[in-house]
């Protein structure tokens, strides 16, 4: 399946060009932290989330965005046979592509943009085996660019990472910083 997701990127990155020439191509890079909550999970709480994302704009009303994120999830505890135990958080990392509607080159305007997406995830804890699967994220942001090439990027988004016959889910919101590298005409 891991793949299946570089030869998704691979691909998406060779089409960039192509599909840039049918407008104003636009490039960032934009780093992010919040916060990443696991939803119903009773073994692990909340924990910081920070990372990076390099959004590209390919046409005015689509952009697509690589990422990279990693978190460290809180202690959890489980109560088996009567017993509570305290088990370590894990330690999360992640990265894939997301696709988003709407533009996100700077200008003066606040806009509200949808985004779906598809990465590798990689949940590991002492004690524990390790869980590296394919993960999912959706969600929705909201981008207002206070200045010519600087953004500020507001998101709220579930991130569900398949572990089998089940997944884990996790809700994330984050505030990010972007800026816009393109060449300027």
């Amino acid at each position: 399946m891991t793949r299946r997701i570089y030869g998704l990127v691979f691909l998406v990155m060779l089409a960039m060009p192509a599909v840039a020439g049918a407008g104003q191509p636009t490039i960032g890079i934009s780093g992010y932290g919040g916060l990443n909550i696991p939803i119903v999970q009773d073994d692990v709480k909340s924990g910081p989330m920070f990372g990076v994302r390099v959004p590209v704009t390919l046409i005015s009303i689509l952009s697509v965005e690589p990422y990279f994120l990693t978190s460290s999830l809180g202690d959890g505890e489980e109560e088996i046979g009567g017993f509570t135990y305290t088990r370590d958080g894990f330690k999360q990392t992640g990265f894939g592509i997301n696709a988003m509607l709407g533009s996100l080159a700077a200008g003066p305007m606040i806009h509200f943009y949808p985004y779906a997406g598809i990465g590798h995830n990689k949940l590991t804890r002492s004690g524990s085996e390790d869980i590296s699967e394919v993960g999912y994220n959706f969600g929705f942001g909201l981008a207002a660019t206070p200045a010519h090439a600087i953004g500020l990027h507001l998101r709220g988004g579930l991130n569900m990472v398949k572990t089998g016959d089940t997944s884990r889910k996790f809700a994330n919101a984050t505030l990010g910083v972007s800026y816009d590298v393109s060449p300027r005409k």
